[in-house]
């Protein structure tokens, strides 16, 4: 009982705060790249931290599963490798003419799940930082708390 009422508090406590009231992120970005490109760099991220080599000293950067891949979308899982958590990944594509626009959402498979550590940001981030996204020309970002939990405190050294 006592871990139902503490879970009501922060539910309550995120909606007078504006953070979802379940573990999860949403977050965009723009490349001026060719969207193929982008979904090309991604999935080839996703297939190097396949493995539990990036999990050595503590990271993160592993256990990730492509589930599946068309010409606008990327949907993968990745498995938290201490406590086995495994968080939903979707990234959408929409090319303009001059950019591509990604939209990344990252949201635990946990139903009960509500603060995160910012792990889900670092979900996306992550494969966005690996595969050279961020030094892409035209490269932005945009979230914040009210779409990702726990963004302004996230270490994704860490997660």
């Amino acid at each position: 009982m006592k871990s139902f009422m503490l879970l009501v508090a922060i539910c309550l406590v995120g909606v007078t705060e504006g953070m979802p009231l379940h573990a999860s992120c949403k977050a965009n970005w723009t490349s001026s790249l060719k969207c193929t490109n982008v979904l090309d760099k991604l999935v080839g991220q996703i297939g190097q931290w396949t493995g539990p080599d990036g999990c050595a000293n503590g990271g993160e950067k592993c256990l990730y599963k492509l589930v599946s891949r068309n010409t606008t979308q990327v949907k993968a899982t990745h498995e938290t490798p201490k406590k086995h958590y495994v968080d939903d990944l979707t990234f959408t594509f929409t090319q303009d003419t001059s950019k591509c626009n990604i939209t990344g959402l990252s949201s635990s498979e946990t139903w009960y799940a509500v603060l995160d550590y910012g792990t889900n940001y670092c979900n996306l981030h992550n494969l966005i930082v690996g595969s050279g996204l961020d030094k892409s020309p035209g490269y932005s970002e945009t979230t914040s708390n009210s779409i990702c939990t726990q963004f302004t405190s996230a270490d994704c050294s860490k997660y």
